[in-house]
């Protein structure tokens, strides 16, 4: 059996990252010839409503994560908004040997951890398709008062600086055009136009001025 690969999906909140993985599991699983699954994260963020404790993620005390971090329990693991998030080492690899392609959905500062330890990983990085847009979906979800939309926006911009540590970057303007480029990155197939390097390159400049 042939190992599986490793994916490390990357964006600023708002961008629609969780989005576009939970289709391209649904299309995994509707598939016979595909092997794809998602880590589940250890956190110490609070649960959120309508989240379902090791299936959203792992919800742990602050006193558990650091107690797992001292054993090197993590493939990497950060601090985001004041909360910690780490990826089980052992469960990735054991899905890995199994074949499956994991996807870990990750910020900068964890897909740079494990690029570190692991070259192989591929690394992708969305963006939205304008600052607007992304302050427009953070404030649609009507789960923050301005003050934290505000910080969140403020952290993207800082996120966003680090596009070029990815592999590939792809632009969540039109979902289905964004969830055929992962799948077809995935399968080793992505080949963007000229006209596709164009608009990233227009957007970039637009989003980090």
């Amino acid at each position: 059996m042939s190992l599986g690969s490793l994916i490390l999906i990357s964006a600023p909140s708002g961008a629609g990252k969780t989005s576009l993985v939970d289709a391209l599991i649904k299309a995994a699983n509707n598939s016979e010839n595909e092997k794809l699954c998602v880590s589940i994260s250890h956190t110490t963020r609070p649960m959120r409503p309508g989240e379902i404790d090791a299936s959203n993620y792992h919800f742990v005390s602050s006193k558990v994560f650091a107690q797992m971090v001292e054993k090197a329990e993590f493939l990497e693991h950060a601090e985001v908004f004041g909360n910690n998030y780490g990826t089980s080492k052992a469960w990735v690899d054991e899905r890995l040997q199994q074949g499956c392609n994991v996807i870990l959905e990750i910020d900068w500062q964890g897909a740079d951890q494990v690029k570190k330890i692991m070259p192989e990983a591929v690394s992708i990085f969305i963006l939205p398709p304008s600052l607007e847009a992304l302050r427009a979906r953070l404030t649609s979800r009507g789960q923050d008062d301005s003050s934290v939309i505000e910080k969140r926006m403020s952290e993207a911009v800082s996120e966003l600086s680090h596009y070029a540590q990815a592999d590939y970057l792809l632009i969540n303007d039109n979902f289905e055009a964004a969830l055929k480029g992962l799948m077809d990155i995935i399968h080793g197939q992505y080949k963007p136009s000229a006209s596709d390097k164009a608009s990233l390159a227009a957007l970039l400049q637009s989003l980090l001025p």
